[in-house]
């Protein structure tokens, strides 16, 4: 009985068209194989965590595919300003019919849409290639905008993950793999910095990382939530990111100074990262453990070299070890030729404080610090990182 006046309750809210045309419907080319329902389900996110989630959006409707291929939704939400929507498809079978999968968007099973009153959506999609294949017929400028990303995303995976992907579990390929994501997400960023779209700007924040992970690039959310908390304050989405992006929680950002921290050096003394930094024209703060292959490689391949050319001109580095043990700590040191320079460590492992008040997680990662102690670039590794240093000490 409480399933049924929960549905009851739905379809009061939902909003009917008068006119001839359903709000919602188009053709959807059936799989050649039978694998998937010939069913269409219109999700719902709830909040913004909830966009391009599995399932946590809300499913409000469904629209059984015709034989030939013809389906209709008569009622959509009754909403006088833009909301988003999902469209999703599921393979017999499922369990979650709001299930959304987001590993590979030439077949991922769901696309966003923009509704309002008043609108006339006719889409058409192929049922195995759903996110790929969809278009609106005749679309309003939100919905042109949210094709236009989706186009964005599937042109960028191609180029820079799905070449990868073989390649990502390999020690010597992460930083290659992370480098690879990094541009990925790069085509979103550059996407939602440009947009005066709200909702497509917010989808493209969640598709640059459907796992909240921004560790990466924070300044990109920071930015995010100044934009639109200028020009769409009263929007709860927005608030909800600006709640995610408060710049005490998120990493510490290029532009701003490193917190102090008292650390355990390599010599036995305990220097402040201050006194470390000193006046040098540039400082790396180098942040590794003896078990990372890819900070390992890094040591060997481009930070001695570095050290080498330029710390007679005021380039200068600082190692932060995420090790616990101390003999595996100096012997990697030695073998990798990075006695050179200083080094520090608690010898706690993972639970290292340094990460704590740099409110990060994951290595290798490094921040590129001035002679004031300012980030001006941070987690540059290779080659970037070599061209970088050359480039600001005018080398």
């Amino acid at each position: 009985m409480k399933q049924i006046t929960h549905l009851l309750l739905l379809t009061l809210s939902l909003h009917t068209s008068c006119s001839g045309q359903a709000p919602l419907s188009g053709k959807i080319t059936l799989a050649s194989n039978d694998q998937w329902a010939p069913t269409l389900f219109l999700i719902q996110p709830r909040s913004l965590d909830e966009v391009a989630t599995s399932f946590l959006g809300q499913v409000i409707d469904s629209a059984k595919v015709k034989a030939d291929g013809s389906f209709v939704f008569d009622k959509l939400p009754d909403s006088p300003e833009p909301i988003l929507l999902e469209l999703a498809v599921q393979k017999k079978g499922e369990q979650f019919v709001n299930r959304l999968n987001n590993k590979d968007p030439r077949s991922d099973n769901y696309c966003p849409i923009i509704w309002k009153n008043g609108l006339k959506l006719k889409i058409s999609a192929s049922m195995a290639q759903f996110q790929s294949s969809f278009t609106i017929e005749n679309p309003a400028p939100e919905n042109a905008a949210l094709l236009r990303l989706r186009d964005i995303r599937q042109a960028a995976f191609q180029q820079f993950i799905a070449k990868s992907k073989d390649e990502e579990h390999e020690e010597a390929k992460l930083l290659e793999a992370e480098a690879a994501k990094l541009n990925f997400q790069k085509r979103l960023i550059d996407f939602a910095q440009q947009t005066d779209q709200l909702l497509p700007a917010l989808l493209a924040i969640r598709w640059v990382s459907p796992n909240q992970d921004y560790e990466r690039i924070p300044e990109f959310l920071f930015s995010q939530c100044q934009k639109w908390q200028s020009s769409n304050p009263s929007h709860p989405w927005v608030a909800q990111l600006c709640k995610k992006s408060n710049r005490e929680r998120l990493p510490v950002l290029i532009g701003d100074k490193l917190p102090d921290a008292l650390l355990p050096m390599l010599a036995g003394d305990t220097l402040n990262l201050t006194q470390l930094i000193g006046k040098r024209r540039l400082t790396l703060l180098d942040l590794w453990a003896s078990w990372c292959a890819p900070c390992r490689r890094e040591n060997r391949d481009f930070l001695v070299p570095l050290w080498e050319q330029h710390h007679k001109n005021g380039f200068e580095i600082i190692g932060y070890a995420l090790d616990a043990s101390a003999q595996a700590w100096k012997k990697a040191i030695q073998t990798d030729g990075a006695y050179r320079w200083v080094h520090a460590s608690h010898l706690r492992g993972d639970d290292a404080p340094l990460m704590e008040a740099l409110r990060i997680q994951t290595i290798p990662a490094n921040f590129l610090l001035d002679a004031d102690g300012k980030v001006i670039a941070k987690n540059l590794h290779g080659e970037e990182l070599v061209k970088f240093v050359a480039r600001y000490l005018g080398e």
